[in-house]
């Protein structure tokens, strides 16, 4: 009949080259598509909202629950990223990081990126005002805006403050993971909000380090493209403090030593690292920032795998 070979469950497959090639293709495309919504970026938020919800809940909420929230919060955090793309679609062809993503390189047009966007948005906001409440979806709405219009669209490109403001975004999944459980916000909710937001700042600048050509080339005002290196330093090693300090506000707030003692450990060596940095800068050595940025997203991870545990026990 000209079809090609049949698989175990009946289907026919295009074996010839041509059929191959299209099928290289639509999953060329389906990677584009996923790589708009900057997966990496998706799962490190999601590792605090679980233990978030876990701490609120007392120990394990309901599995529905989570679900609902890993979900939604995963397509709430992929729209944002999705709009982000099409709005700096400018910018990212002229940065060396960024010039492989879908819409520089056209594998996806910049009106199928935000249509796209625009859809997972909706429909992670429908799913949070169906299956939890009116906090947690004001929250994921507030969020997804925050993120793409005030932070993308004006705080980015005008302001050397962008990443301090823009945490609040990035900082927001801990709320709406403990607003989905309880309905509020409690003063350990915001605790944990100020880890992650004082923490993104010398995780960022560490990365705007390492591209500040880059940044300085798409004219985007990074702290470390317009300020003097000695600004840069107090930046980092004053929010890497806070962001300890205020891991260590969260264990009085209904936390065990075990949760404790991780703090104390892992924000020693999240300091260390920090101070490690400042003084290579100091001494005009290399300046290895990719250490600080990749142990911090360590350092964050373990945090909030001791809130869980500590949640549980």
């Amino acid at each position: 009949m000209g079809a090609g070979p049949v698989t175990g469950e009946g289907a026919a497959v295009d074996g010839t080259p041509a059929g191959r090639a299209r099928g290289r293709d639509v999953a060329g495309v389906v990677r584009a598509y996923v790589s708009l919504t900057k997966p990496r970026i998706v799962e490190l938020l999601l590792v605090t909202t679980v233990p978030a919800m876990m701490l609120a809940a007392g120990g394990l909420p309901s599995l529905w629950l989570v679900a609902v929230v890993l979900v939604g919060g995963s397509l709430a955090a992929g729209a944002a990223n999705a709009l982000n793309c099409y709005i700096d679609r400018d910018i990212d062809q002229l940065m060396r990081r960024t010039k492989r993503r879908p819409l520089p390189t056209h594998v996806v047009a910049p009106k199928q990126a935000l249509v796209f966007g625009l859809v997972l948005a909706a429909v992670s906001v429908t799913i949070m005002a169906v299956f939890t409440n009116w906090l947690a979806t004001l929250l994921t709405l507030g969020a997804i805006a925050y993120y793409d219009l005030v932070y993308t669209m004006w705080l980015k490109r005008t302001t050397p403050m962008n990443t301090f403001w823009g945490g609040v975004c990035g900082s927001a999944p801990v709320l709406i993971g403990w607003a989905a459980v309880t309905g509020s916000l409690s003063p350990a909710a915001w605790a944990l909000f100020a880890v992650v937001f004082f923490w993104q700042m010398p995780h960022f600048y560490a990365l705007a380090i390492k591209y500040k050509d880059d940044y300085a080339r798409a004219s985007i005002p990074m702290l470390p493209v317009v300020a003097s290196a000695r600004r840069v330093n107090a930046e980092i090693l004053l929010f890497s403090w806070l962001t300890v300090a205020a891991s260590l506000v969260v264990w009085p707030l209904g936390m065990s030593p075990i949760y404790g003692a991780t703090a104390v450990v892992l924000g020693g060596i999240f300091l260390l690292e920090a101070h490690r940095l400042v003084g290579r800068s100091r001494r005009g050595e290399p300046l290895r920032p990719m250490r600080l940025f990749h142990w911090s997203t360590t350092y964050l991870t373990v945090l909030f795998i001791a809130v869980a545990l500590d949640a549980l026990l």
